[in-house]
């Protein structure tokens, strides 16, 4: 792999130089995030913002690549099968952005909790699992931090932008997801990546509102928004 010093800055950010000028891009080299889950969500948001410049992303993920999961978990090929996933996504990124460190940690989110020393600029929810997004919610407020909800199954999904508002309006329950394709998992990454880069770019985003898409009868794509009340002290 080539090294940053190989590797001209403006020429590999060229074209997102161009949408936001190169104070925001040499600004995202001084983030740190972290990406709670690296199976489909998780996924796209490495595709998406693994070679976008942030200067550190770190993975969280104790489990391993199994062949049902490689259809729409887009980082992962056969020869992935029985990895872990948090060592096999950082090892695509770094293939790919020689300015962005990566660190896998292999394990659940609470023991990442209870571990790291780090302190992070947003926190990505790539998780299936109700209960620990609350965990992850009261964990991000403890440390000031916001985090982007999204959750995917069938032909829907929901992104949220928390800052002051809390998942505790959320019924937390033991929730069993249907089947899923590739395509909406993708789109609802990519939405949550989209706000995760415009926030770490400085530019605008909707923050504390509940965004749901899904697909028609008709495959037309439908979104609404609601807003999530500030979380009660």
């Amino acid at each position: 792999m080539m090294g940053s010093e190989t590797v001209a800055f403006e020429g590999y950010f060229r074209r997102q130089i161009e949408l936001w000028g190169i104070e925001a891009q040499e600004s995202l080299q001084s983030k740190r995030i972290a990406i709670i889950g690296c199976g489909g969500l998780g996924s796209t948001l490495a595709m998406a913002l693994g070679s976008s410049g942030i200067g550190a992303i770190e993975l969280v993920d104790f489990d391993a690549v199994s062949l049902h999961n490689i259809h729409r978990q887009i980082v992962f090929t056969l020869a992935d099968e029985g990895r872990n996933k948090a060592q096999a996504t950082a090892e695509l990124i770094e293939s790919k952005s020689p300015f962005t460190q990566v660190r896998a940690w292999e394990c659940d989110f609470e023991s990442f909790a209870e571990r790291t020393q780090e302190r992070y600029d947003l926190i990505l929810d790539a998780t299936d699992n109700l209960p620990v997004r609350e965990r992850i919610d009261r964990w991000a407020k403890a440390q000031a931090t916001p985090w982007i909800y999204a959750s995917v199954e069938e032909f829907n999904g929901q992104v949220c932008f928390f800052e002051r508002s809390g998942f505790g309006v959320f019924a937390v329950g033991d929730h069993r997801p249907g089947g899923i394709a590739a395509p909406i998992v993708m789109q609802i990454g990519s939405f949550q990546a989209n706000l995760a880069l415009r926030y770490l770019a400085g530019l605008p985003i909707r923050k504390d509102t509940l965004h749901y898409l899904y697909y028609d009868a008709e495959g037309e794509l439908v979104i609404q928004k609601f807003a999530v009340p500030p979380e009660l002290v």
